[in-house]
């Protein structure tokens, strides 16, 4: 027996001998990976230092330069001359004394108090030296921004000038841009490699380095003290790391894999030897016997498989995204059609990385792993960041670098409803683009890659948190209680606002697919009743309510008001108005007749545009809008963000901005313009067809004195109020609302359009 088990082992070791030198070959190529990988991650940690030493040589030089010019400013004002005039009155002299001998001077002005001058030549100027001279009054205090003016950027100072502790003036001084971005111009960077830019808001006034990293530059931004300028910087994207190791680690497993590969080729072959070359051996009898094959017979019947037909419903291709109800019109196979659809649009885009992600549903983990399947018979390669809101997806396209991806989710409807948002090549799909992926499927356009897309899983939660974390951070405290309505918000919504300095108190915020407390649309003032108790009972200063994937924002304050989204838009505007003068702001039609002229009070430019977050985005690339905003609660920062509808970004600018007043939150809201408004009022259509009853509104309805626009539905807008009616796109639904000065005003405004919405179907039940 013994004598068996010693010639098993040494046939063992004889076989094993061979195969030694091409062991040590794998473990050679093993190590120059990762050593190679591990040179590559030293590289990238040095160019990172090196950006970054750079970015704060930028952010200092920058705010010496600018800090120095407004320190000679308020020098020049204080001076003996200047006084002097501004004493008796004399504008022009204190302008011409406060200019002499400023090195690199373009323009000195000092305004009367009220600058009726200066709003008198907008249409000359524009909107930026108002707004800086606006803001200096406002902090009583000298202040540093970059205008444009004769079509070129400037850097502009303003401060209040003072007589005798009176105000008597505003100055104003306009210096050439090089003296805020010279800094960043002067910084030693690697072209090739890095990217290094001087950004106020959503412009960038100076970029250097490779444009392709400018995506990522916002990751790695400092703020330049005393000025709304920042200084953005990237480098490549960090390379793998193998195995998880990172460091000095791949390279110190590289010296292993050396070792180990010298034993396999020089050690080991020497420790197999054996004294007889079982090679040799001829079988005995039995053994020959043992291996002799026996009679062919037939080969076992395999069964034959073939995929189920999946009848795909076109109604749930809607105009915003993909829509239907799990297991009627949306199961996995669906999905996974839905899937193979998107990567063939991608490959003809030549884009190979999609980000997916679901909400809290419990169909998400089938829809998901259709799609996935779909995507991968495309070829293409799909990045997993599992259960994450839909802001958090997109998110995930920028912060990956995929310019693609698709969140899973059923947004604010029932819980047996699921569906897809879609974004490819950084477009969010929407109309025509949504009905040509189901046209892709039942026409057979679908592309098969040879080989299937790769698989892989990322938690980027902590990547979302930390960066709206540097971007925003409040000045005091706040407690705020947070309705996540049980969606797929209740995990990170309250951690982004804690990490801002948030106190928050969590409601519903434990995910669960079956919604048991109450439907997660924020845009229901009977989902608020609860928010509303728990605000009141804990004293606490606002309450803040996301929508069942995190892409929508509802608040409340503590005396128990709704504040509408229009009006949340409005002190949105103001904020990022102060920043960027003239940019345009994008709204949709059910917002309140009020938003425009506030923000051109504001020195904006209003723009009214179709309902649809997928039609909204679109919008602001054409117009290069900085801000948008829907009356169902999404909102879109392209200031500071990245243009795509996120409740909880928009929660952590909403508190960003009430904690800078003085006034509570409650008193800060209820400033806000108002009049007598309805929420959204939903009537079923009939028939099911509201775009169909939309058509006939349109050609036979009469509302006389009306300014009307037709972009969306019908909208009428009077003097004293508006009303609106229009086909809902995710749901069989006419939705209509009414805003007006007073109540008699809006019962006569509904009562014109229930007489017109009657005299087209007189059976139609309307509740008003």
């Amino acid at each position: 027996m013994d004598a068996k088990r010693g010639d098993g082992m040494r046939q063992a070791l004889a076989q094993a001998r061979p195969a030694m030198p091409l062991l040590a070959v794998v473990l050679v190529l093993l190590a120059a990976w990762l050593a190679w990988s591990g040179w590559q991650q030293l590289q990238d940690e040095s160019r990172r230092s090196a950006v970054e030493q750079a970015r704060d040589g930028a952010v200092q030089g920058t705010a010496r330069s600018i800090g120095n010019e407004l320190e000679r400013l308020a020098e020049r004002l204080d001076s003996a001359p200047v006084r002097a005039a501004l004493a008796a009155g004399d504008l022009e002299r204190a302008s011409a004394a406060l200019a002499a001998d400023w090195p690199n001077l373009e323009e000195v002005a000092v305004y009367g108090p009220d600058l009726e001058s200066v709003y008198a030549g907008l249409g000359e100027n524009g909107f930026g030296r108002a707004a800086v001279l606006e803001a200096a009054l406002v902090e009583d205090a000298p202040v540093a921004w970059v205008i444009r003016e004769d079509d070129a950027p400037r850097l502009a100072l303003a401060a209040p000038a003072r007589e005798g502790g009176a105000l008597v003036g505003a100055a104003f001084v306009r210096l050439p841009a090089s003296r805020a971005t010279l800094a960043v111009e002067q910084a030693p960077i690697d072209p090739s490699q890095m990217y290094l830019a001087l950004r106020q808001g959503g412009v960038t006034l100076l970029a250097r380095g490779n444009a392709d990293h400018v995506e990522a530059a916002e990751r790695m931004s400092a703020p330049v003290p005393g000025t709304g300028l920042r200084v953005v910087a990237a480098v490549p994207a960090a390379p793998g790391a193998p195995f998880g190791l990172r460091g000095l680690a791949p390279l110190m497993a590289a010296l292993g894999l050396l070792f180990a590969a010298w034993v396999c080729w020089r050690v080991l072959p020497k420790l197999m030897q054996t004294e007889e070359v079982v090679e040799d051996k001829a079988p005995t009898l039995s053994q020959a016997l043992e291996a002799e094959p026996g009679p062919a017979g037939p080969a076992p019947a395999m069964a034959e498989t073939k995929a189920p037909a999946v009848k795909i419903d076109p109604g749930i291709f809607r105009a915003y995204d993909i829509r239907g109800v799990v297991g009627q019109s949306l199961d996995t196979g669906v999905a996974e059609l839905i899937g193979h659809a998107i990567g063939s649009l991608m490959r003809e885009q030549d884009l190979a990385d999609i980000v997916i992600g679901r909400d809290g549903r419990l169909s998400g983990p089938d829809m998901v792993a259709g799609l996935t399947a779909g995507l991968r018979k495309a070829g293409r390669n799909v990045i997993d960041i599992g259960m994450a809101p839909t802001p958090v997806v997109y998110f995930g396209a920028f912060h990956l670098r995929t310019g693609c991806c698709v969140s899973v989710t059923g947004s604010h409807n029932p819980p047996d409803y699921n569906g897809f948002k879609i974004v490819v090549g950084g477009e969010t799909l929407s109309g025509d683009a949504i009905t040509d992926l189901h046209a892709r499927i039942a026409e057979g356009r679908l592309y098969t890659a040879d080989a299937p897309g790769g698989l892989s899983e990322r938690d980027i939660g902590d990547d979302y948190v930390e960066r709206i974390a540097n971007d925003v951070q409040i000045e005091r405290p706040l407690k705020v209680v947070v309705d996540a309505g049980n969606g797929v918000a209740g995990e990170i919504g309250p951690r982004v606002l804690e990490a801002i300095g948030a106190e928050v108190v969590p409601l519903y915020c434990e995910i669960d697919g079956e919604f048991p407390n109450h439907h997660p649309d924020p845009s229901e003032p009977e989902n608020l009743e609860d928010l509303i108790n728990m605000v009141q009972r804990l004293d606490a200063d606002l309450g803040l309510a996301f929508d069942g994937d995190g892409d929508r924002l509802g608040v409340v304050t503590k005396d128990g008001e709704n504040i509408f989204p229009d009006r949340l838009l409005m002190l949105f505007a103001a904020d990022v108005l102060e920043r960027n003068p003239g940019a345009v702001i994008v709204y949709d039609v059910k917002c309140t007749g009020r938003l425009p002229g506030h923000i051109l009070r504001h020195g904006g430019s209003p723009l009214m545009w179709k309902t649809g977050h997928s039609l909204i985005k679109a919008k602001m690339r054409e117009v290069e809008a900085e801000l948008a905003g829907e009356m169902s609660g999404h909102f879109f920062f392209a200031e500071r963000w990245y243009g795509f509808d996120d409740g909880i970004y928009s929660a952590a600018r909403l508190l960003e901005i009430l904690a800078a007043s003085d006034e509570s939150p409650t008193q800060v809201l209820s400033a806000l313009p108002t009049g007598v408004a309805t929420p959204e009022i939903k009537v079923p259509a009939p028939g099911g067809d509201p775009h169909a009853f939309i058509e006939r509104f349109q050609a036979g309805a009469q509302l006389d004195g009306a300014r009307l626009s037709t972009i969306d539905g019908v909208r009428a807008d009077w003097d004293d109020g508006w009303g609106l009616v229009r086909a809902s796109n995710t749901t069989p639904v006419l939705v209509l609302r009414f805003d007006a000065d007073d109540q008699a005003a809006l019962e006569r405004i509904q009562r014109v359009f229930r007489e017109q919405i009657h005299a087209i179907d007189p059976e139609l039940e309307l509740p008003f």
